[in-house]
Formats: C-alpha cells, sequence, structure tokens
C-alpha cells in the first residue's frame, strides 16, 4: 500500500450503548498505526477541551430539555470539528470518530422527536457541511447492549437511563440512516465476536484507502 499519496480519510463509528463501537475504533486505530499511517482517534461528545466539559453536563446533568441537549451536542461538534477534525483530515490524516452527525440524526431527531428537517439544517451549519467518508453502523439489539453495559461497569449515564423503547427508536433511526445513505454506511452485526466485526470493516476500511489513493 503505497502511503506517499495519502490523504485525509474520515471515518466514523455509531450504534446504541455497548455495541462496541470504542474497542472497535481502538483496534482499528493500532492496526492503522502499526502499518505506518497517521492516525487521529477521537470521539463526541468530547475530543476537545470545550468537549470534555459539555460531554460532563450531557452525561451527568439530570435535567436538560430536548433542544438544549441537541444544541450542546452540536457546540461540541462545531469546536471539534474547527479544532480537530478539518486540520488533522488537511494534514492527510485518518480520523476515526466514535459518535458524528448520524448519531444526533437517531438520538436527538429520532427518539427525542424533534424536527428532523431543523435538526439536518443545524447539523450541516456545525460542520460546515463535513460528512464522513465511510460510517459503520455497529447494530445490536438494545437488550444485549445493556447486558453488556452491566458487565462492564457499574452505573448508567443520563442518556443510557433513558427507557428501553428510547433506545429501540435509536436503533431504528440508525437503520433507517443506513438505508438512505448504504453507500456511506455499512451495517456491521455487532452481536459477532470481536475479531469477526473487526475483520468484516477492516476489508471495507482497506478498499476505501486504496480508493483515496487511486483517485490522488
Amino acid at each position: 500500500m503505497n502511503k506517499a499519496h495519502q490523504r485525509g480519510l474520515f471515518i466514523t463509528f455509531e450504534g446504541g450503548e455497548g455495541v462496541g463501537k470504542s474497542t472497535i475504533l481502538t483496534k482499528l486505530n493500532d492496526y492503522l498505526t502499526q502499518e505506518g499511517f497517521q492516525v487521529i482517534q477521537t470521539r463526541e461528545p468530547g475530543g476537545c477541551e470545550l468537549g470534555i466539559n459539555i460531554r460532563k453536563l450531557l452525561l451527568e446533568m439530570e435535567s436538560l430539555s430536548n433542544k438544549a441537549e441537541l444544541l450542546l451536542f452540536l457546540a461540541n461538534r462545531a469546536q471539534h470539528v474547527e479544532e480537530v477534525i478539518a486540520p488533522a483530515l488537511k494534514k492527510n490524516q485518518i480520523v476515526l470518530c466514535d459518535r458524528f452527525t448520524d448519531s444526533t440524526i437517531a438520538y436527538q431527531g429520532v427518539a427525542r422527536h424533534l424536527d428532523m428537517n431543523e435538526v439536518e439544517k443545524l447539523c450541516e451549519f456545525s460542520t460546515d457541511g463535513l460528512k464522513p467518508d465511510v460510517t459503520f453502523l455497529l447494530d445490536l439489539s438494545p437488550e444485549e447492549g445493556f447486558d453488556r453495559v452491566h458487565k462492564s461497569r457499574d452505573g448508567k449515564d443520563r442518556i443510557e437511563r433513558e427507557s428501553l423503547q428510547f433506545h429501540e427508536e435509536v436503533r431504528k433511526g440508525f437503520l433507517k440512516r443506513a438505508d438512505k445513505e448504504p453507500e456511506r454506511i455499512h451495517i456491521i452485526d455487532a452481536s459477532q465476536d470481536i475479531d469477526t466485526v473487526f475483520s468484516s470493516l477492516l476489508t471495507i476500511v482497506l478498499q476505501k484507502i486504496e480508493n483515496v489513493h487511486a483517485t490522488s
């Protein structure tokens, strides 16, 4: 693989609670780094100094209106894109991000029942139109996801404490999004073992990298 002609690649990881995004993202980061690629691993909420503070508010505050929640996520994203993601892509780096716009559509647009047109416009505004080159939707039933959460740590954050129905709506929102953009969003069965999940997405990532090189 000729890395001399590499240009930036933006890869995002989406899914409900407990699907294994962080584990897979870290595994891919390690693999690509060992192969000699320049990789940035980041997440939302978080990813920058402002985002770290917003993450604390979003996950710990008990009382937060749906609109306030949306705008906090988007404030984080606007700063995250400008401060971290866009500069990394300009440096021809590969950006691996745990959650991005698709999460906002699924959680705030679908599950919170906010006006979808307005949510999409605000997402576009906050990112200056930046979209991932490829997105992996790690799909898993909410029940199994929460079984994993319970086994891995104690306690739940504010969003994890939402009803099972809420999280089922989130899953439907993700799947509808994937159906709308099948070329970008790849659905991965997250109930499989970690090595199988990783192998499935790695094949797609390496092909995407080759395609980028071919058009450079």
